[in-house]
């Protein structure tokens, strides 16, 4: 089924230049020379300063807290869904080095609107003093939570936004609380839960279960722990949408709210640590879907697809098990983590960019085509986050990335440990690499930009890669 209800594209919501690269005196002055732009003054303030290592003497600092923000009963239905199987979560993870401080929150959700982030960020900053710059927003592009409307939409719609907003002052009271001195340490994993989802049909590409096609089966596992080993938050990056429950109506006609495969191997996690907090970060999933799904498209002999077959409650048996299955993968990688860094070592910055592509449509995809016309509507500014700690480094972007635009980020990253993140900043249409518009797929005809963007976005993100080192 296509996606709805995604936003195309996302101002910021606390109106500093994306261009600012957040980083302290001489660094920012580098950053911009190797970008070609000079830092704001934005940059270059106290307020706003980042630093290129921690002062000496300085403790690395973490802490985490999650809250539920699940719609109740007075709220339902809400966006077509009628119960409840299991809560979303809003997490947050705050670190601080000296005067730094910096704030994750991940939201169990599809999407997110710049008026929920803005009133997400307000209650964080409230809470902690960081500056809004200074606090990042994703979610984990779960397709069994309802949508994120406007607030004057309905009474309901401003219920759940209220409900995050509660969500988001009490986790992030409990990351204030657990805030102690920490250590940082990166490991990586396999896991063989997603798949291609780009298949040939008899009328061209579309959607449904490819075993041949591009697929990193790599789990990306950062765990923080305190100074006596004991965990405060593991940090999950994997290539896939939470999509097993999608569209999937229960045998008595519900529509089940469920934070789907990111939320069941997150709980899985959280289960296995006493007092952990489990973050996931969703990769690459533009073209991951995961590999068993309730209701699913199917291929004939004929390349004839059909989409419909559902297993309706029994489909969180799927669930489950592949919840599990990665769960346990995550655990097993954060259990062979050796090398930690801590202190004064350990590096802390983050640093927004953007840069211009040119703005396309084309017709909305409800079933494979062999071509496809695309029409210039104007330009627009792509945003991208970099967010280091040590020697890992996190790239967070608005759109739904490709494999191979992740596998490009990655190979091109000086990082020994690199985590590429889509949906940051409540999410944006597809940014599908040259491959996907070439073959008229899915991805190519739901996004919004023009052949070469994401391309051109790899060649970005790894200047300021090669910049932070």
């Amino acid at each position: 089924m296509p996606e709805q209800g995604k936003r195309e594209s996302q101002s910021s919501a606390d109106g500093v230049s994306r261009r600012s690269l957040i980083s302290a005196g001489a660094a920012a002055t580098a950053l911009g020379a190797v970008l070609g732009a000079a830092p704001s003054a934005a940059a270059a303030s106290p307020a706003g300063a980042g630093t290129e290592k921690a002062p000496a003497g300085t403790v690395l600092k973490a802490g985490a807290g999650k809250a539920v923000f699940t719609p109740g009963p007075s709220v339902l239905p809400l966006d077509n869904f009628t119960s409840v199987h299991d809560d979303l979560c809003l997490r947050v993870l705050l670190i601080e080095s000296g005067s730094r401080s910096i704030a994750l929150v991940v939201l169990d959700l599809t999407s997110i609107s710049a008026e929920a982030i803005a009133l997400i960020r307000q209650a964080v900053t409230d809470a902690t003093g960081i500056a809004s710059a200074d606090i990042m927003v994703t979610v984990t592009h779960c397709f069994s939570a309802p949508h994120v409307a406007a607030t004057t939409s309905s009474a309901g719609a401003a219920a759940y936004v209220q409900g995050m907003v509660d969500a988001a002052k009490s986790a992030v009271a409990d990351a204030r609380r657990n805030l102690r001195p920490a250590q940082v340490g990166y490991g990586t994993g396999r896991a063989d839960i997603n798949v291609n989802r780009n298949v040939l049909t008899a009328d061209g590409y579309w959607l449904g279960v490819n075993e041949r096609g591009p697929s990193d089966k790599s789990v990306y596992v950062a765990r923080f722990d305190d100074l006596d080993g004991n965990p405060i938050a593991v940090l999950a990056n994997y290539n896939v949408q939470s999509c097993v429950m999608q569209d999937s109506v229960m045998s008595d006609g519900s529509l089940p709210i469920t934070a789907d495969l990111a939320g069941a191997a997150i709980a899985h996690v959280e289960g296995e640590y006493d007092g952990v907090v489990g973050f996931w970060l969703v990769g690459a999933c533009g073209d991951q879907f995961p590999g068993y799904r309730s209701k699913r498209y199917t291929i004939d002999k004929d390349r004839g697809w059909t989409y419909g077959v559902d297993l309706q409650d029994a489909g969180f048996a799927l669930l489950t098990a592949q919840g599990e299955r990665l769960g346990n993968e995550i655990v097993r990688v954060a259990q062979a983590v050796k090398r930690y860094e801590s202190g004064k070592n350990v590096t802390l910055r983050l640093l927004t960019d953007e840069f211009t592509t040119t703005r396309v449509t084309t017709d909305h995809p409800v079933g494979p085509v062999k071509s496809a016309t695309y029409t210039v509507t104007g330009t627009t500014e792509v945003p991208m986050w970099v967010f280091q700690v040590g020697s890992g480094v996190f790239v967070g972007m608005e759109p739904e990335l490709s494999t191979s635009t992740a596998d490009a980020v990655r190979k091109a990253s000086p990082f020994a440990s690199t985590f590429v993140m889509s949906m940051f900043e409540g999410g944006a249409k597809n940014m599908p690499d040259r491959w996907n518009y070439d073959h008229f797929t899915y991805e190519a005809r739901d996004g919004s930009f023009i052949k070469g963007t994401a391309e051109k976005a790899v060649a970005r993100i790894e200047r300021l890669l090669k910049a932070l080192k």
